[in-house]
C-alpha cells in the first residue's frame, strides 16, 4: 500500500443494518475508512463539518432531515462529493438529487445476497474512490429551461448524428449539452450514459421534459431521425447499423465478457463501420476507459472524436483514456461543447 492516506466516508442512512452493511463493505480494502455513521441528514451535516470525510454515502428517505435538504445544505455548508445510495424503486428521486449536486449513485440491491452485495461492494469503492478525486469547481448545474420544440423533418435520410459516451457526473453534462444543442435541434444524439437498467427509461423521460429534443430508452430498430435523442437502454449495448437504406439501432444483450454495458466502445464503433468519415465522438466526464477503442475506429474511419477537458470533467478517466490515444481532434469545456457541435451541425447541412 502506497503512503497516501485512506479515503474517508461519512455513512448517512436511518437503517442500522444498512449501516453496518455500508462499513462492513467500505472497509473491505485498506486505502477506505469509514470516520463515522449518522441516522439522519441533520446528524451527518454535523458530523460532515466536524470531521470532514472525503465522501459521504447518504440515503434518500430519513426523518428529522431527508436527502434533498441535505443535499442542499451541503452543497453551501461543507461542499462533499455525495454518493446516493438509493432503491430501484425511486429512480425519480435520484434524478432530482443529482441535479441538487450529488456526485453520483447506486442502486441498492432489491435482494441481499453474497452475489449481489458484491456487486455493491465493488461499485461501492470503485465510485467512492473516484469521488475522492472529484474537482469541486467542474461540471456547473444549471436549471433547465423550457425550450419550444421545432418540427423537424422526419424523412431525411441521414441526418447529423452524434455519438455520445459519459460516465460518473454524467447525467447533469448530458443534460446541459442537450440545452446547448436547442439552438440547433436537427441533429440525431445517440447517448452511451453507464447506468443501471432500472434507470434508463427515466433517465430519457426527464430529459425529454427540458425540449426542444425527443428524447427516448432505445429499442430495437428505432430508425434515426432527426431531433431525436436515444439514451443506450441499461444491461443493453447500442449500435447504429443500416438496414436497406435506413440507418437504425440495434441493442444486442451483454455478454459476460462485458466489462462496460451499455458499451461506450461498441457505439463508437457501430458508428465509424456505419457512417465512415461522418462519424462524430464526444467522450464526457466519466470513470475508466470505456469509449477509448471506439475512438480509435472512429479515427480509422476518417470520422472525428472530442473530448470534455479537464477543466470541467467532474472525473477526467473516460475523457483523458480517449486523449491519451492520441486521435481526439479537440478537447473543450463542456460549455463550449454544445456551441462547437451547434457550429458543425450548421455547417453540416
Amino acid at each position: 500500500m502506497s503512503g497516501r492516506p485512506p479515503t474517508t466516508v461519512l455513512v448517512i442512512d436511518d437503517s442500522a443494518h444498512n449501516r453496518r452493511t455500508l462499513k462492513h463493505l467500505l472497509e473491505s480494502e485498506p486505502d477506505v475508512r469509514v470516520l463515522d455513521w449518522a441516522a439522519d441528514g441533520e446528524e451527518g451535516l454535523r458530523k460532515v463539518v466536524d470531521l470532514r470525510p472525503d465522501v459521504v454515502t447518504v440515503d434518500l428517505e430519513m426523518p428529522r432531515m431527508g436527502g434533498y435538504t441535505f443535499l442542499r445544505l451541503l452543497r453551501t455548508t461543507a461542499p462533499t462529493p455525495a454518493i446516493v445510495i438509493s432503491s430501484h424503486s425511486h429512480t425519480a428521486d435520484v434524478f432530482k438529487a443529482l441535479e441538487l449536486g450529488a456526485f453520483d449513485f447506486i442502486a441498492r440491491p432489491a435482494k441481499a445476497s453474497a452475489a449481489a452485495l458484491e456487486i455493491l461492494r465493488v461499485e461501492l469503492l470503485e465510485k467512492v474512490r473516484a469521488a475522492r478525486l472529484v474537482r469541486r469547481g467542474g461540471a456547473a448545474r444549471r436549471a433547465p429551461g423550457r425550450v419550444v420544440r421545432e418540427v423537424v423533418d422526419p424523412q431525411e435520410e441521414h441526418p447529423f448524428i452524434i455519438a455520445v459516451a459519459a460516465s460518473t457526473g454524467g447525467p447533469p453534462a448530458v443534460q446541459r449539452l442537450l440545452e446547448a444543442l436547442a439552438a440547433e435541434p436537427t441533429p440525431c444524439v445517440l447517448i452511451c450514459q453507464h447506468m443501471p437498467s432500472q434507470f434508463t427509461k427515466a433517465f430519457a423521460e426527464r430529459l425529454d421534459r427540458i425540449g426542444p429534443f425527443h428524447v427516448a430508452e432505445a429499442k430495437e430498430g428505432d430508425r434515426i431521425t432527426p431531433g431525436q435523442v436515444y439514451i443506450a437502454p441499461g444491461g443493453r449495448h447500442m449500435q447504429l447499423v443500416e438496414r436497406e437504406g435506413r440507418l437504425v439501432l440495434k441493442t444486442p444483450e451483454m455478454t459476460p465478457k462485458d466489462r462496460y454495458v451499455p458499451s461506450a466502445d461498441q457505439l463508437f464503433e457501430s458508428v465509424a463501420k456505419t457512417l465512415g468519415d461522418r462519424a462524430l465522438a464526444v467522450v464526457l466526464t466519466g470513470m475508466g476507459s470505456d469509449g477509448a477503442a471506439g475512438a480509435r475506429e472512429v479515427h480509422k474511419a476518417g470520422g472525428e472524436v472530442w473530448a470534455e477537458s479537464e477543466e470541467t470533467a467532474v472525473v477526467f478517466g473516460m475523457p483523458q483514456e480517449a486523449i491519451s490515444t492520441g486521435v481526439v481532434k479537440r478537447v473543450l469545456p463542456l460549455g463550449e461543447i454544445g456551441p462547437a457541435l451547434v457550429s458543425l451541425a450548421r455547417r453540416r447541412r
